[in-house]
């Protein structure tokens, strides 16, 4: 059976994201059903996704609508509570140096990093942002990893970058030689966020029951690191609506 949270499970913060699945998993045994007693790391997160013994696991909106949509059940979203976007869902920051001047209007036709060609932060919702004024971003880098796409326009590699609001808030926290070197230019629309997904045919409703309880009873001083605020209820109907750019 697989668990696993590997959207957001930064070192620095694992022994929280493991508590937090301790707090999931008693809940589920308690209701009767079966967990792991560990969270599954060091899988291939695609391979997790379609195996039939998957219990819970997080994926990317992108994924969710293009490939896994009608092969796995959506479970909820964790909400962040990021400011300036509704409950569960969430958006991406452009960010260049502190020391580049100019509007994020100024660079698309600059060096942009991106985690990868997968990613609704990375890379739909930065196209999608430049769609929306008639442009487009025309030089693309991909990095293979939100926190070295801001490690690439720090240190000059390239000019901007999307980087998952929630990833830049890690960033902040772990990463401050990063951080300190980089300006959020603006902010892409909100999108639904990174679902929870379950089995094709297993029930959700317990699932989401254990996580929902589990993220109210967090300890305060495990709360701001994952910035967790609950579960929300998304349907695949908004996941499905998001435009996919093309390539």
């Amino acid at each position: 059976m697989i668990a696993s949270l590997p959207m957001y499970d930064w070192a620095e913060i694992k022994p929280v994201t493991d508590r937090l699945w301790a707090g999931i998993r008693d809940r589920l045994r308690a209701a009767g059903t079966e967990a792991p007693e560990e969270l599954t790391r060091g899988i291939d997160m695609w391979d997790s996704w379609h195996d039939p013994d998957l219990l819970v696991s997080q994926t990317c909106g992108f994924p969710y609508r293009t490939k896994l949509h009608g092969k796995v059940t959506l479970v909820g979203t964790p909400d962040f509570a990021l400011p300036d976007a509704p409950p569960g869902y969430y958006y991406s920051v452009l960010v260049t140096r502190t020391d580049t001047p100019g509007d994020w209007t100024d660079f698309l036709d600059r060096p942009l990093a991106i985690n990868g060609y997968d990613s609704q932060s990375g890379w739909a919702a930065p196209m999608n942002h430049a769609a929306s004024i008639g442009r487009s971003f025309t030089n693309i880098m991909p990095t293979g990893a939100h926190v070295e796409s801001a490690r690439a326009v720090a240190e000059g590699r390239a000019d901007i970058a999307a980087i998952d609001a929630v990833t830049w808030r890690l960033v902040q926290a772990f990463r401050p030689e990063i951080a300190d070197r980089l300006r959020v230019a603006t902010h892409t629309e909100p999108t639904p966020g990174l679902p929870l997904i379950t089995a094709k045919n297993r029930d959700p409703g317990p699932i989401a029951t254990a996580v929902r309880a589990a993220i109210a009873a967090i300890r305060s001083s495990d709360r701001a690191p994952l910035g967790l605020a609950g579960l929300i209820d998304i349907p695949a109907a908004a996941y499905l609506s998001v435009p996919t750019p093309k390539r």
